[in-house]
C-alpha cells in the first residue's frame, strides 16, 4: 500500500521566494469525496495525475497517483464536484529535503501553505526561517475542504 507522511505549514514571510527552484502552475478537482476517501484529478501544463487519498486526519494517510492523459484529464476536471482548486507550487530544495509552496488563486488568494514529505514520522527536518505555525492536523488546510469551504470565507 501506498502511504504519504506529510507535514503541512503557514508561510511566515515571502524570503521563500529566493530559494525556488521550479514552479508550476496547477488546477485540480475532487471527482468524489465520502468521507473515507477522495479522489482528485490535478492538471498542470505539462502532466495530469488521478489521486486517491484517505481522508485520515494527521500526517500519515494513504495514497495512490497515477498518470492520466492531459486531454482526458483535462475533460475530466469538467466532472469535478464543486469548485476547481487553482495555485501555483514552487519547489525548494532546503538542507536535505524537497519544500513544495502552494500559492493559492480564485477563491483561495491569500493562503499560502508549505509541505514536506518524509520517510516516517519521526524523520528530523530543519525549519526554515519563513515556516510558520504547523496545520497538518487542521482539516481546513485539506485541499479537499478549499472546495467547500474556501479560504475567502474564513
Amino acid at each position: 500500500m501506498a502511504t504519504e507522511i506529510e507535514r503541512k505549514f503557514l508561510v511566515s514571510s515571502d524570503d521563500w521566494r529566493i530559494q525556488v527552484r521550479k514552479s508550476v502552475d496547477m488546477q485540480q478537482g475532487y471527482l468524489s469525496s465520502n468521507g473515507r476517501s477522495s479522489i482528485r484529478i490535478r492538471v498542470s501544463d505539462q502532466a495530469a495525475f488521478i489521486n486517491i487519498k484517505s481522508a485520515t486526519l494527521g500526517v500519515r494517510r494513504s495514497e495512490f497517483e497515477y498518470p492520466v492523459p492531459l486531454p482526458d484529464a483535462r475533460e475530466m476536471l469538467t466532472l469535478c464536484e464543486g469548485a476547481l482548486i487553482d495555485k501555483t507550487r514552487h519547489y525548494i530544495d532546503f538542507e536535505g529535503h524537497t519544500w513544495e509552496v502552494d500559492v493559492f488563486r480564485g477563491d483561495n488568494a491569500g493562503l499560502v501553505v508549505a509541505e514536506i514529505e518524509l520517510g516516517d514520522e519521526t524523520e528530523p527536518f530543519v525549519r526554515p526561517d519563513w515556516l510558520g505555525d504547523e496545520v497538518s492536523d487542521d482539516t481546513r488546510y485539506y485541499n479537499v475542504c478549499l472546495v467547500s469551504h474556501p479560504y475567502k470565507n474564513w
